[in-house]
């Protein structure tokens, strides 16, 4: 009877000590999956599998911005001047094709005119034609001949695309050099020279020179001059 009883007991002992093992093992540290992912190693490559690229830096983020600030600044500009050009000197509406295109007697006409307009502004200006002591209508005139006359008669023309943006810009920024610079010299002479200086460097960084003279002045040093015609005008020369 004993030895019956003996292999009873056993069972009854592993019974009584299971739930000690099962809180023994609740109770001990479970590793974290990181750890046992570091334990394992790393995966190895599946055949056909492209290989991981690791994304760009914040700072390389940052390095490559400023190279491209510049070029979107520039549209952005360019698509400003270009709307408020449109909205306080519009052009003629519906798709009419602007006569003065390239080569034409119209074109050259326009264009004689704008730069006629400059030199007699300017003497007018410098007090060479109609001379007075005093501030008079004629010297006025000449200091606004640019704005009036110039930049108005270079739009009427069938214009090359960097010309567009050029003249579009000098149409909002003479009239804010010759109502402000007043308030630092009242002279007509200056105001006339800030003017034209304007236009020189608007047109040298426009590429303007070289794009349509054919001058190695500006961005458009070294482009082939009269490379066909980009943006085409359209009627008349819109006033101010």
């Amino acid at each position: 009877m004993q030895a019956m009883r003996q292999p009873a007991a056993a069972p009854r002992a592993a019974r009584r000590a299971a739930p000690a093992a099962r809180r023994a093992c609740a109770a001990a540290p479970r590793p974290q999956p990181r750890a046992r992912r570091a334990a394992r190693g790393p995966r190895p490559a599946r055949a056909g599998a492209e290989p991981e690229v690791a994304a760009p830096s914040s700072s390389d983020a940052d390095g490559a911005a400023p190279s491209s600030s510049g070029p979107a600044l520039d549209k952005e500009l360019a698509r400003f001047t270009s709307k408020t050009a449109a909205t306080f000197a519009p052009r003629a509406s519906g798709a009419v094709k602007n006569p003065a295109v390239r080569g034409s007697t119209l074109y050259r006409v326009f264009e004689v005119q704008a730069w006629v307009a400059l030199v007699v502004g300017g003497l007018l200006s410098f007090n060479a034609i109609f001379p007075t002591d005093e501030p008079s209508i004629p010297r006025l005139m000449g200091m606004w001949s640019i704005w009036m006359f110039t930049v108005p008669s270079l739009r009427a023309k069938e214009c090359m695309p960097k010309e567009k943006d050029a003249l579009n810009l000098l149409f909002l920024l003479i009239p804010l050099l010759n109502v402000a610079l007043p308030f630092a010299i009242k002279s007509f002479p200056v105001i006339f020279s800030a003017d034209v200086a304007a236009l020189a460097g608007v047109y040298a960084w426009k590429g303007v020179w070289a794009e349509v003279y054919g001058l190695p002045i500006g961005a458009g040093e070294g482009s082939e001059a009269g490379g066909g015609s980009g943006s085409s005008g359209g009627g008349g020369a819109p006033g101010p």
